[in-house]
């Protein structure tokens, strides 16, 4: 047991530097390699905490083995052993724990995330479901204490998205909202169904780390900026200034359109930073192919017969498909009940990963 936690050494050791390495007056000023130390850092702190409970029992339970070793009042003696054997429960846990924690990371679970949902089969429908799932995020953010903040939508005609994007900001936001990216079914009445029959419908969602101005180097040759006239629903400064943007990036192709806001200004940042978060995610497509961020390989094509979870109305029950979990209370989860599901998926992520290193 000790020889696992012996692990910690180093780490706490490299823990230590960073702190130390941050406090100089020339890291602080480049704001490039202290964001890197500050993510390093934030990576290692669940380890150093594991490692200082840990000293905390080891110390405990020496003190018990000792008062057990002198002897005396048998029935000290006998409260001690009771305590040792706690104390020694209590560390068997941390060692789990701590297997966990060594397993290896996605380096972007730290990050701050964009999540984009576009309406694919089923039309109307489609785009109602796109904004029941925007909704249950946002619930779910509040919940998590994340901020949400919409980058750029397409509202329909019966008060749906045909897409939508946002970002969400907070603590381990990534690590999460990861097991979101993919294709989700309904199946319902929708409210145009004048004859009560079930229609099922799908919706894609796709998760992208956010990346730094100094990750994501875009150079403004490479850009094609077009301001353009909002258009949809608006009222009645729709169309009167221009202020929306599409961002062009030629190298590869892709493009954002943002027109949410009023101020072109604020649409331009929002469509670079949904921009920088795609490259950023194509990049590490190319470069860690074990862990797939782009965009294509989270959704499919929207067919209904690639899903990842099926929301069923009629029959009052969500199902996981990737580890066959069904439980009942849709719209629990549809305001926001997200944790139960997430739990069991990355439960579900470290057995997998533990068993193929005990494999």
């Amino acid at each position: 047991m000790a020889d696992i936690f012996d692990k910690l050494q180093p780490i706490v050791a490299r823990h230590q530097s960073i702190e130390t390495a941050m406090a100089q007056p020339e890291v602080a000023a480049d704001y490039a390699r202290l964001g890197e130390l500050n993510r390093e850092r934030s990576g290692l702190e669940e380890l150093v905490a594991i490692d200082g409970r840990h000293r905390k029992l080891a110390e405990e339970h020496a003190d018990l083995r000792a008062l057990v070793s002198e002897g005396g009042d048998p029935e000290l003696v006998e409260l001690a052993q009771l305590e040792m054997a706690d104390v020694e429960r209590r560390i068997a846990a941390l060692a789990q724990q701590l297997k966990i924690a060594l397993l290896p990371r996605d380096p972007n679970d730290a990050r701050d995330v964009i999540v984009e949902i576009h309406a694919a089969a089923g039309g109307q429908e489609a785009s109602l479901f796109a904004s029941d799932l925007y909704r249950m995020y946002q619930r779910f953010a509040q919940e998590q204490g994340w901020a949400v903040d919409i980058l750029d939508s397409n509202p329909s005609d019966l008060g749906g998205f045909s897409r939508i994007a946002f970002s969400v900001d907070g603590k381990n936001a990534f690590s999460r909202l990861k097991y979101e990216a993919g294709v989700h079914r309904v199946q319902r009445v929708p409210e145009t169904e004048t004859q009560g029959r079930i229609h099922t419908s799908t919706v894609t969602v796709a998760v992208l780390p956010q990346a730094d101005a100094v990750e994501v180097n875009l150079k403004e040759d490479d850009l094609r900026i077009d301001i353009f006239h909002a258009g949809g629903h608006g009222g009645q400064n729709v169309n009167k200034v221009a202020t929306a943007v599409r961002i062009v990036h030629e190298p590869t192709g892709l493009v954002v359109v943002c027109q949410d806001e009023r101020s072109q200004y604020k649409n331009k940042s929002k469509a670079m930073t949904i921009l920088r978060s795609r490259l950023y995610a194509a990049e590490q497509e190319r470069h860690q192919a074990a862990i797939s961020n782009s965009r294509k390989a989270q959704v499919g094509s929207g067919d209904r017969s690639e899903k990842i979870r099926t929301y069923n109305y009629p029959q009052d029950r969500i199902t996981d498909h990737r580890i066959g979990l069904s439980v009942h209370g849709v719209q629990r989860l549809m305001d926001g009940g997200l944790s139960e599901i997430i739990d069991r998926l990355i439960t579900d992520d470290q057995e997998r990963s533990l068993a193929g290193i005990s494999a």
